[in-house]
Order: C-alpha cells, then sequence, then structure tokens
C-alpha cells in the first residue's frame, strides 16, 4: 500500500493500470486531511497529455519508477470530471470517483467525510534572458556630383602641305617667244597650309548616383543571464 513515505517519489511517476498499460503520468497527489494518507493522483492522459483524471491510488504499488494501480485504462478515461477549489476536493466529487471506480466510501467523521487536499510537485520556475537581435537604419554619409571645370593639354599631330618651286628645263624648238637679250622675269605663287585650332562644345557622358543594397554578416555580442538550480539537503549538496 502507499503511504506518506512515497508522496515525493510519485511525482511524474508513470501510472499502469491492472493490465499493464500506462495511463498516464503523476502531476499532482491528493492527500487525506488529517491523515495526509495518499488517496487519489491527478494524471495527465489523453493526447499531449492535456487532460486530467483522477485515479485511485490507495491500493496502489509502487516499483521501479512506477506505480501500479487496480484499475482499468478505460475507466480511468470515463472518470468524472473534478473541479477543486482551494486545492480541496468536495464530498460529492469524492462520492463521484467512489462510485465510478465500485469503491467504498470511507466512513465518515462527525457525520461528514475527510476532505482531501491536493499536494503539488515542490518546483521552482527557472529563466533565463534571450537576445533579440534587428537591424535599424542609420545615416552613414552623404554623397554628392560635383561638377567643375579643369583645363588640360592636347597634343594633335595635323598633317599640313606646302608648295615648293622646283625649275624645269626644256629645249626650245624654232624661235621662241621671248625677246632675245632683253631682260625678262617670271614668278610663281607659292601656298602652304597651316594648322587652324578652333573649340566647340558637345556632351560626352551622363554621369548620376545609383544606391545598391549590399548585405553582409556581422557578429553580434551581448550577455545575457540565466538561472541555474541546484538541489541541497541538509547533509550534503549536489
Amino acid at each position: 500500500m502507499i503511504d506518506q513515505t512515497h508522496v515525493e517519489a510519485l511525482y511524474d511517476c508513470d501510472v499502469i493500470d491492472n493490465h499493464g498499460e500506462k495511463i498516464g503520468s503523476v502531476k499532482r497527489v491528493w492527500l487525506e486531511d488529517g491523515t495526509g494518507r495518499p488517496m487519489w493522483a491527478e494524471v495527465h492522459t489523453g493526447l499531449f497529455g492535456m487532460k486530467e483524471s483522477f485515479v485511485p491510488i490507495q491500493q496502489g504499488q509502487v516499483a521501479g519508477g512506477a506505480i501500479t494501480v487496480p484499475v482499468d485504462k478505460e475507466q480511468v478515461k470515463d472518470a468524472p470530471s473534478v473541479h477543486t477549489s482551494g486545492d480541496h476536493m468536495s464530498e460529492k466529487e469524492q462520492e463521484a470517483l467512489y462510485r465510478h471506480y465500485g469503491m467504498r466510501l470511507p466512513q465518515a467523521k462527525t457525520g461528514e467525510h475527510d476532505r482531501l487536499g491536493g499536494k503539488r510537485a515542490p518546483e521552482v520556475t527557472l529563466s533565463e534572458e534571450k537576445l533579440d537581435v534587428g537591424t535599424r537604419s542609420v545615416e552613414t554619409g552623404r554623397v554628392r556630383l560635383v561638377k567643375h571645370t579643369v583645363t588640360e593639354q592636347r597634343d594633335i599631330t595635323v598633317p599640313v602641305t606646302h608648295e615648293e618651286v622646283r625649275v624645269v628645263r626644256e629645249p626650245v624648238r624654232g624661235t621662241g617667244t621671248g625677246k632675245a637679250f632683253a631682260d625678262e622675269q617670271a614668278e610663281v605663287t607659292l601656298h602652304r597650309e597651316e594648322p587652324v585650332v578652333q573649340k566647340r562644345t558637345e556632351a560626352v557622358e551622363r554621369v548620376r548616383l545609383e544606391k545598391d543594397a549590399v548585405t553582409e554578416q556581422r557578429n553580434v555580442k551581448g550577455e545575457v543571464r540565466k538561472e541555474r538550480v541546484e538541489v541541497e539537503r541538509d547533509d550534503e549538496r549536489r
């Protein structure tokens, strides 16, 4: 039989029915007021352990980290719902559970059944800090296009042509056209090309500013706090 010495060992213990099937795990133990005798285990059952059912453990056996109870798994699934208030179970709720499992009601004291008090497993809540990393837009600088005029020298080679004179002699047949022994002169006009520099203005290029988004990886460091738990006993520390 289960007594007060087993209470602490029952929490999170697997509950096995009389056919060896697992019913669920113990999340709360209900004790008889006054005597402190374990009477019922509040067990999480169903898909994902979302349902809470009450299982009688007065006649259960604890072994190998599990508790075997003399009831059927289907009985537990169909057990009446219990709405506790102030960590106590009412007499009507107790009686409904006893009737469901076909158990004899305990003898009443002073005309009333003993009330049951629920005892939760001792627990602490651990917290830790998390780093939430994001980004924000900040102005890093401004870029502008500024146009100004510069003067530079250009050396360009231009082909130019000039005329030169050469003397050509030909024999004369007959009397010729000139006067003999008279002074004469003949001339030709010579020409040459000279480089002429003129300037004109024309558009050669358009320049504009565009922005591109470049993604790079940055490491962000930060200190976070987290809580740890230690189990302490009077005679040792783990």
